[in-house]
Parts: structure tokens; C-alpha cells; sequence
């Protein structure tokens, strides 16, 4: 009986329906980019996407800059040269800038990055 008792206070205290928060702790990551200016911004470990999203619109400064590259629990970069950019994603820095370098050309360089917990 005993034991009856301490499996219901057990179930009692972790409702079926309760689970770690899993993505719902997950922090954002964006990069925004206006390429006639050249003016960039980024914004990392935010709470939610659209919160990234608008920081860095907020950094990049111009009114007609965009969001290029949003990330979760990862890493974006974005190379450019003087008339074209790539944005890349990777599990760390050093992949997502290779990856955006190696497709962006021999005359590009990294303008921003953003990394996430």
C-alpha cells in the first residue's frame, strides 16, 4: 500500500503532459544586410526568431536593410564582395565562414556572423 502511495505522489508531481521545454529554450540568431550600402547587423542568442530578426534589422542601420539568414542552435555567415554576397550556415564559426568564403570567391570577405548556444 505503502508503495501505492509513493507512485501516486510520484505522478502527482510530473503530470503525463509535462516535458523539458525542449526548442522552447532554443536561442536565435539573425544577420541583415543592405547590399547598395554595404551596412550589415546582426543579433544572437535572442529568445525568439522574430526578436533576432528585428535586432538585426535595429544594428544594420538602413531603412531598406534585410534579414538573410535566421539560425537555431548553430552558426550563419554572410561574405561579400563589391557586387555579390553569400550567407551559409554551420554547426560552428570556422564551417559556416569556409562554406560561405568557398562559395562566395577569391575576392570576398566575412562581413558578419552570428553563433547560438
Amino acid at each position: 500500500m505503502k508503495v501505492f502511495f509513493l507512485l501516486l505522489a510520484f505522478a502527482v508531481s510530473f503530470p503525463a503532459g509535462a516535458q523539458s521545454k525542449g526548442n522552447r529554450t532554443a536561442l536565435h540568431g539573425a544577420i541583415a544586410f543592405h547590399q547598395k550600402s554595404g551596412s550589415v547587423g546582426w543579433a544572437t542568442d535572442r529568445r525568439s526568431s522574430r526578436e533576432a530578426r528585428l535586432e538585426a534589422l535595429k544594428q544594420c542601420g538602413h531603412e531598406e536593410c534585410v534579414v538573410v539568414a535566421t539560425v537555431t542552435q548553430g552558426c550563419a555567415a554572410l561574405a561579400k564582395d563589391s557586387s555579390k554576397f553569400i550567407v551559409q550556415k554551420g554547426a560552428t564559426q570556422q564551417e559556416a565562414q569556409t562554406k560561405a568564403l568557398s562559395k562566395c570567391g577569391a575576392l570576398c570577405q566575412i562581413a558578419a556572423w552570428t553563433c547560438t548556444k
